[in-house]
C-alpha cells in the first residue's frame, strides 16, 4: 500500500489497533521519564556552577544567573516532573498544557546547567519529543490525533537532525570529512582525554584497526555519513526499521571508535524504529486463536 508522507509520518485517518495504542503509550512514558531523568541530573549538575560562562539557547536572550547560587534548579526539577507525570496522566484542564510548562520550564534547566560552554548532544531528541507532545496536547482535541502527531513530529525531527548533521560536516569540511585522518586525530584526542583522567589508555579492538588503517578508518567515516544522510528515509514505514537500525550501528561505532554514547538516544531510536506494533498485534492475535 502507497502511503503519502503524511500518513508515513502521522497516519491520522489510519485504523488503530491496541499494539499501536501501547507503542505510542510506551514512547509518552519514555519520553515522560527521560524528561524527569534530565531535569533531575541537569539540576543536580547546575548547584556546582556559580557564573554563566557562555550564554546557551534561552540564556542568549535571558538572564540565568539566577538559576546559579541557590538551590532552584531543584525546584525547577521538582516542576518539570509534576507537569511531566501531569501530562502523562492526562488531567483534564492542567493536562492539556502540563507538557507544554514542563518543556519551557526543562529549556531554562538546559541553558542553566550548560551555561559552561559545553554543548550536549543525547538529550535532544528528547527535548524535541517532548515538545511534540506538548504541541499534540494544545492543538489537537482529539486524543487520537495529537498521541499520533506526537509520534510523528519525532520522526520528524529524528530524520532532520541526523540529515542536517551530514549536510553540516559536508558544508564545513567538504567532501573530503571520511578522510581517515580525521579519525585518527579524534581517538587520539579522546586517548589523550583518558590519559589524563586515569593515567593510562587501553586502545579497543575497532580502534586498533582504525589506527592501523587508512582505508578502513576512511571506511568508518565514510558509512556514518552516508547514515546521516539518509536518515530522513526513518519517515517512510518501509524503511523505517532499517533506518533507525543503521543510525543505532551509527552510534554503536561512535561508541567504540570515541568512547562516546548517547543512551538517551540509542533508547529512543529503538523505541520508535522497530516494529513494536505490529509484533504486539501479532502476539495477541496468536494469543485469540
Amino acid at each position: 500500500m502507497n502511503l503519502h508522507l503524511s500518513d508515513n509520518l502521522f497516519g491520522f485517518d489510519l485504523p488503530d489497533s491496541a499494539g499501536q495504542r501501547i507503542f505510542r503509550k510506551v514512547f509518552e512514558l519514555f519520553i515522560a521519564v527521560s524528561t524527569c531523568y534530565l531535569a533531575w541530573k541537569w539540576g543536580m549538575y547546575t548547584l556546582r556552577i556559580s557564573d554563566v560562562v557562555l550564554p546557551l539557547g534561552v540564556a542568549r536572550y535571558v538572564d540565568i544567573s539566577f538559576m546559579h547560587g541557590n538551590a532552584l534548579p531543584l525546584w525547577n526539577a521538582a516542576f518539570i516532573s509534576i507537569f511531566a507525570v501531569f501530562g502523562f496522566a492526562g488531567f483534564r484542564g492542567i493536562g492539556r498544557w502540563a507538557y507544554a510548562v514542563a518543556f519551557v520550564l526543562l529549556v531554562f534547566q538546559y541553558a542553566a546547567r550548560f551555561s559552561l560552554g559545553e554543548i550536549p548532544h543525547s538529550s535532544n531528541l528528547v527535548g524535541m519529543g517532548l515538545l511534540g507532545y506538548a504541541l499534540g496536547r494544545i492543538f489537537f482535541d482529539q486524543p487520537l490525533h495529537g498521541s499520533r502527531f506526537s509520534v510523528g513530529f519525532s520522526y520528524v525531527f529524528v530524520g532532520l537532525s541526523y540529515t542536517f548533521a551530514a549536510w553540516s560536516k559536508l558544508i564545513a569540511t567538504g567532501l573530503l570529512w571520511p578522510d581517515g585522518r580525521h579519525l585518527w586525530m579524534w581517538i587520539n584526542e579522546k586517548a589523550v582525554d583518558e590519559i589524563a583522567r586515569s593515567g593510562f589508555v587501553h586502545l579497543n579492538y575497532v580502534q586498533e584497526w582504525a589506527l592501523g588503517s587508512m582505508v578502513l578508518a576512511t571506511l568508518f567515516l565514510l558509512v556514518g555519513l552516508l547514515t546521516e544522510f539518509f536518515a530522513f528515509f526513518i519517515w517512510f514505514k518501509r524503511f523505517r526499521t532499517a533506518t533507525a537500525l543503521a543510525i543505532i550501528g551509527l552510534h554503536m561505532g561512535i561508541w567504540m571508535t570515541m568512547d562516546i554514547l548517547f543512551t538517551l538516544s540509542v533508547w529512543e531510536l529503538t523505541i520508535l524504529g522497530l516494529p513494536w506494533a505490529v509484533w504486539i498485534d501479532y502476539f495477541i492475535d496468536k494469543k485469540l486463536d
